[in-house]
């Protein structure tokens, strides 16, 4: 049985209907129509989604890929509308419905008090509608339509609190440092179209292996290899995305959007972009080894030393985010050892737990009246039961711990890595290797810090107007803060997506991981050449997923992960004392880690700050100089000098004007003589 069109239509276009219809009719539908609409749309894709994952995995059904409508046509191009489904396809579908329909349902409590509830229902369906556009395209122009498209409702939701500056500073960041990478992006898909002719997926992938040998000529002396230059073109739209060093800095600002946006984009839409893009073009990419060591090389980078940030962080949700760019670094060095079947199964367990973990960040936000400052939570568990619980096990999952779904696809791509001889892996290992130990110390920290030791916060009456929280800090004085009463566990739309989240967060990986990573479950969806098949060497040691983790109990990155909970644990459960005395034998760690590398602080300085310098310059020099003062001022004051001459000319006195006439005509006399008389004297 195939895949019809429109059953593929409806899981496009559902998000988009109860986008519009809260968008343009939310006034008329309120806000319990709104949030009925949109969650309609995304269930009903979500559903259908399920249903083709089932039809592709045992229904019998094979690969859809066919043009819907025709965009444009010039001579031999022409850009359509157009969907590839197959199992990679599928797999998608099912993360971004799924995560993004409990995001909806999370949302309806999560934003119950807030002005713009109808507008962000609207854009959040938007922003699915997006996703599914993009990974369901089977053309470069279709792709870079939702590759964009996601980038615009991001802009819309990072800065959807458009009246606080830091909402609009973080959406603009956004939107200019994904400019660089679309425009590396845009200039890979130029390259395919000129090389190759065309814009189609299956048409470019068949004459691939054409490029073996092309060069493109950068100068009369210099040529560089075609395949590597569009790889690392492509591949630097997805470091902008994906939020790969040094193009990461956006994704951390991006935490000034409601949290419930915050799991979307971390967790199954934006950022997993540029992931699901590369292993797409797998053919494309297993033709340069020197465009996947440097994909290697980055992705490695950014999982060890933006994981080390989020050791210093104090908001509750600035922590996950810089474990976000951690764990896609980690995606990205299982693509460049060709492990793009072990990048995309972490992209699908990452997104489980880390929505979970957002969702749960949001839910302690919330019974903590919009707190987001670790130091002034403590000892929530009490509280806040189910979230705790939740949260506890989407950490288990985020460190990898055996039997959890996060164990099976970072363990895996850990032990890839160390198989792989590409250049650049040697790096990656150690990398991927220090960032497990780096991903357990900053979790432990941060359920520690939230939900463990004593309450950072007391309640003091307030004159019969209810209760106030008061904040103190570790040695008994005031901070700051007040909130209305003590934090409690937060209602079932809220409670209920962590439910579910954690459900996959334990269990999925445990099912999928034989077909997905040693099956041959993607099939033709991804292409990996012999000589790079380190799964294939993996898959001949591998016993079923209990043995797996059974050996894993035994591993170097689960011994890092005790470690890490050893010193943790000695540090902020039993002697919390000890992190002053660390931070302070360690300052300059410190305060490179606290300001990021300065990394943000060098762009802000050379690219904001230099540009507007640089614009300042072109003005005074340019524009100002140089248009306004020589040629408009410079031409007005000519003419103004000229006609002030020739004002003192017309006096108006008739003697003057007939000595003018007469002078005139002996000038012209003169001249006819002397003329006849030189051709007189030849």
């Amino acid at each position: 049985m195939g895949l019809s069109t429109s059953i593929l239509l409806t899981i496009a276009l559902a998000p988009l209907v109860g986008c519009l219809l809260a968008g343009f009719l939310g006034k008329f539908l309120g806000r319990a129509g709104s949030h009925s609409v949109t969650i309609l749309g995304v269930a009903v894709s979500c559903a259908l989604s399920f249903y083709v994952l089932y039809q592709l995995t045992v229904g019998g059904a094979t690969t859809y890929n066919q043009n819907i409508y025709t965009w444009f046509q010039i001579g031999h191009f022409n850009a359509s509308v157009g969907f590839l489904v197959d199992r990679l396809t599928a797999m998608m579908l099912v993360v971004v419905s799924f995560v993004s329909l409990l995001v909806h349902i999370y949302t309806i409590g999560y934003m119950a008090d807030d002005d713009g509830y109808k507008r962000f229902f609207s854009y959040i369906s938007l922003f699915t509608f997006s996703m599914f556009m993009l990974v369901m395209s089977n053309n470069f122009m279709q792709l870079f339509f939702g590759w964009e498209a996601v980038g615009l409702v991001s802009y819309l939701l990072i800065g959807f609190w458009y009246k606080r500056p830091t909402a609009i500073f973080a959406n603009l960041k956004a939107f200019m440092v994904n400019r660089v990478g679309d425009f590396g992006f845009l200039l890979g898909i130029a390259a395919v179209l000129y090389f190759l002719g065309t814009l189609d997926y299956a048409t470019a992938f068949g004459t691939a292996p054409s490029l073996i040998g092309r060069t493109l000529q950068i100068t009369a002396n210099t040529q560089w290899d075609a395949a590597t230059v569009i790889c690392i073109c492509l591949f630097i739209g997805a470091m902008g995305k994906s939020a790969q060093v040094p193009l990461h800095v956006w994704l951390p600002d991006s935490m000034e959007g409601p949290t419930p946006i915050s799991a979307l984009i971390h967790a199954a839409t934006m950022v997993t972009a540029g992931i699901f893009m590369v292993a797409r073009m797998s053919p494309l990419f297993e033709l340069s080894s020197t465009a996947l060591s440097f994909v290697l090389v980055i992705g490695a980078t950014t999982a060890l030393f933006t994981g080390l940030i989020g050791i210093v962080q104090h908001d509750i949700k600035r922590v996950i985010a810089y474990s976000t760019l951690s764990q896609l670094g980690y995606m990205t060095v299982a693509l460049g050892v060709s492990m793009y079947s072990g990048a995309v199964f972490h992209l699908m367990t990452h997104a489980f737990f880390k929505a979970l973990l957002f969702l749960g960040a949001g839910s302690v936000i919330i019974a903590m009246h919009h707190e987001q400052d670790m130091r002034y939570m403590g000892g929530l568990r009490k509280y806040m039961p189910i979230t705790w619980i939740t949260m506890w096990i989407g950490s288990l999952a985020l460190v990898a711990i055996p039997f959890t779904s996060g164990f099976y696809s970072k363990d895996a791509i850990i032990e890839a890595v160390g198989e792989s001889h590409r250049w650049g892996s040697h790096y990656a290992y150690f990398c991927v290797m220090a960032g497990a130990f780096v991903t357990a110390v900053y979790t432990f920290r941060q359920m520690y810090l939230t939900f463990h030791g004593k309450e950072r916060f007391t309640v003091v009456a307030d004159h019969g107007h209810g209760h106030h929280v008061a904040h103190f800090d570790d040695h008994g004085h005031h901070e700051q803060g007040i909130m209305h009463e003590l934090p409690k566990e937060s209602p079932w739309v809220v409670t209920l997506p962590l439910v579910l989240l954690a459900i996959p967060s334990l269990l999925v990986g445990f099912f999928t991981v034989k077909p997905v990573l040693f099956g041959g479950w993607f099939g033709s969806a991804i292409h990996v050449d012999a000589a790079n098949d380190v799964l294939g060497e993996l898959g001949q040691h591998f016993h079923g997923a209990a043995a797996m983790a059974l050996d894993g109990l035994w591993s170097l990155p689960f011994g890092l992960v005790v470690l890490a909970f050893l010193v943790t644990s000695y540090i902020y459960l039993f002697n919390p004392a000890m992190a002053d005395r660390v931070k302070n034998a360690l300052k300059p760690l410190y305060s490179a880690l606290y300001h990021k590398y300065w990394v943000d602080a060098v762009y802000y300085v050379v690219f904001a700050r230099g540009g507007v310098m640089l614009g300042r310059l072109f003005w005074k020099a340019g524009d100002t100089a140089v248009i306004d003062d020589t040629m408009v001022n410079g031409s007005v004051n000519l003419i103004h000098r000229i006609a002030a001459t020739m004002r003192r000319l017309q006096s108006g006195y008739l003697y003057h004007y007939a000595f003018a006439m007469i002078l005139g005509l002996i000038l012209l006399l003169g001249g006819y003589w002397l003329t006849n008389s030189g051709l007189a004297g030849q």
